[in-house]
């Protein structure tokens, strides 16, 4: 067996097949993953990636191999994989490589009720079993069985966010040739959409432009296609459809966080004096907005263990982060990018005839952000250590380092954080106006850079 080591990351499995994943590797884990859980059954789901299909059967193979029966649930979004380990209570395996070049595939693990698991929650012990051998099985093998659940996932999200009688919108969506092109069908049929749809052809090779909708570069056709039909609103879905990047009617992007904020307002409305999460790179208008509305803000470190977790702490409601996932209770704690989108069409519907997207958000957008710059540094721990000394002690700061290096002033904030996996220090600025922002940035990059 080839090591590991590499390919399994802080939240997942990933890597470049077959080269760093291919079926043996794929069959072992599916083997400890059995072995760790010990359920008596898994549920398995795989996006359109030319080996996805392939690497869920290897999957099953492993995990029967050690008495564990498996559902194949076939084509599915990330979140549709969740559901099915909510719904059906059971661990589950979702063979995807999310935004990730076509060369790449990997593999998201979860425990029954979708509850996550990374390093701290059993994939290194999942990661060595895999790496030196699964204790052999002197029981009967698992059986593989096959079910279709795509329509109780849209019929389960629906049911949360009813969009029966919101006003006609026309909405543009940007699948990628991700898994958003199969789910979005299902789940916006029948309701007051006028849908154009773009890139709904499933397609591992991404033709079009990479199913990654956190760059800019990839939103450019779906804004061009929203100025061009004077449509309501445009949702972008990363490939795996777990996350959900929102267009105004002027073709505007629309920061995650005013989303957060936005859902975050209507969650409070069902669940009043709820926790909501945010983590520490979302604006300073999100726990703003939330104690205005009656709920209680709940900072937390970047990522979705640390969320999931604090959710469930907390028992809060809802949670955003400023890579668009956003996680809701009443969905097992888990992301989901569709019902992410369902709740903004839902709040825009509800709205009068003539309503603006960018209108409906202005009292959720407040400050002004750099977006995420990343520089390239040799040593991460002496640069943040000397952007913190030039700010420890200035009057009106403070600094923590919940998360990286924060520094907050009363018109400014910024973050930075170190790369996990490269030389890389990530800045994120916010202020109260665009020139504080460019002195606060430049003022910041020049210590890092200079």
């Amino acid at each position: 067996m080839r090591d590991l080591s590499k390919i399994v990351k802080a939240y997942d499995i990933r890597g470049v097949v077959p080269d760093e994943l291919d079926d043996e590797t794929v069959r072992a884990v599916g083997a400890a993953f059995a072995h760790f859980t010990k359920a008596s059954s898994i549920v398995v789901a795989h996006d359109m990636r030319e080996s996805s299909r392939p690497f869920s059967r290897a999957f099953a193979e492993g995990a029967t191999s050690q008495g564990a029966d498996v559902v194949i649930a076939g084509l599915a979004s990330t979140d549709m994989l969740y559901f099915a380990a909510g719904f059906l209570d059971m661990p589950g395996a979702m063979f995807t490589a999310s935004h990730n070049p076509a060369k790449y595939n990997g593999i998201k693990l979860c425990l029954a009720g979708a509850k996550p698991v990374g390093q701290e929650t059993g994939l290194l012990e999942i990661r060595d079993l895999a790496q030196n051998g699964v204790p052999a099985y002197d029981g009967e093998p698992g059986n593989v069985t096959e079910r279709d659940l795509v329509d109780e996932y849209a019929e389960f999200l629906r049911g949360l966010v009813d969009l029966r009688e919101i006003r006609p919108l026309t909405v543009v969506v940007d699948a990628g040739n991700g898994m958003g092109g199969y789910t979005v069908p299902h789940v916006l049929s029948g309701l007051p959409l006028d849908v154009r749809p773009m890139y709904f052809e499933l397609d591992g090779n991404f033709p079009n432009h990479e199913a990654n909708p956190i760059d800019p570069k990839n939103l450019v056709d779906l804004q061009a296609k929203v100025r061009e039909t004077q449509a309501d609103i445009g949702l972008a879905f990363d490939g795996d459809a777990d996350r959900c990047f929102v267009i105004d009617e002027r073709g505007e992007i629309v920061p995650p966080s005013a989303v957060t904020a936005l859902v975050a307002v209507r969650e409070l409305a069902k669940s009043p004096g709820s926790s909501i999460i945010y983590n520490l790179i979302t604006s300073k208008a999100v726990p703003e907005i939330v104690r205005e509305h009656g709920g209680n803000p709940v900072r937390s470190r970047v990522g979705h263990s640390f969320i999931k977790a604090t959710m469930g702490e907390t028992d809060a409601v809802f949670g955003g982060e400023h890579s668009a996932h956003y996680y809701f209770r009443d969905f097992w704690r888990a992301d989901s990018g569709m019902l992410a989108a369902l709740h903004m069409l839902a709040a825009l519907g509800e709205t009068s005839t003539g309503t603006t997207l960018s209108q409906l958000l202005s009292e959720y957008t407040r400050y002004v952000a750099s977006g995420e710059i990343n520089s390239t540094v040799d040593d991460q721990a002496a640069v943040t250590a000397k952007v913190r000394e030039t700010y420890s002690g200035q009057p009106d700061v403070e600094i923590d380092e919940l998360d990286g290096l924060t520094v907050t002033a009363p018109t400014w904030w910024f973050n930075l954080r170190p790369s996990n996996t490269e030389p890389l220090l990530r800045l994120n600025v916010e202020a109260d106006d665009q020139a504080t922002l460019d002195r606060v940035r430049d003022e910041v990059l020049s210590l890092m850079r200079g």
